[in-house]
């Protein structure tokens, strides 16, 4: 079955779309795990302030919405590409992408660890998600260019 042109053209836009979305839901879900960590570091009537705001749980479940978006975003991105060219263009893009795919997974399975308490988890966590931020940007600046780019063509 082939699609129409038309249809490979809008199809262009739904994975841009959606990876922006993602990257706002993240930079959520990084204040949202910062709060966690404030309110394990609290005291007193702040901790229990703090923890009215159920931010672990809020984490753990965007966290989770993210992890299974992000790999399906990243598929999709590729099989728009691979649909509408034949082929999959090895690019900062891609690489950054894949990163990414890699990065968040790596960080979700130290789940487990972090709720028996390991320190060594929650940091790697951390620093996971971080990179995977920056990383983020990256491919925000490398999909705007490759946007540009199919605007210019059609």
């Amino acid at each position: 079955m082939e699609l129409s042109p038309s249809v490979k053209y809008w199809l262009n836009f739904f994975h841009p779309v959606m990876m922006w979305a993602l990257l706002l839901i993240s930079l959520y879900a990084a204040y949202l795990g910062l709060q966690v960590q404030r309110t394990r570091n609290a005291q007193g009537e702040e901790k229990k302030e703090l923890i009215k705001g159920r931010y672990n749980i809020k984490h753990y479940q965007i966290g989770s919405i993210l992890l299974g978006l992000m790999v399906a975003g990243a598929i999709g991105g590729m099989a728009v590409t691979y649909i509408n060219n034949g082929k999959l263009f090895v690019g900062p893009h891609l690489l950054a992408g894949l990163g990414m795919t890699s990065l968040i997974a790596f960080s979700a399975s130290l789940s487990p660890y972090m709720q028996k308490g390991a320190n060594w988890a929650r940091a790697t966590h951390i620093l996971l998600n971080f990179a995977l931020l920056g990383l983020f940007a990256w491919q925000a600046i490398t999909g705007v260019q490759i946007i540009q780019r199919i605007l210019t063509q059609a």
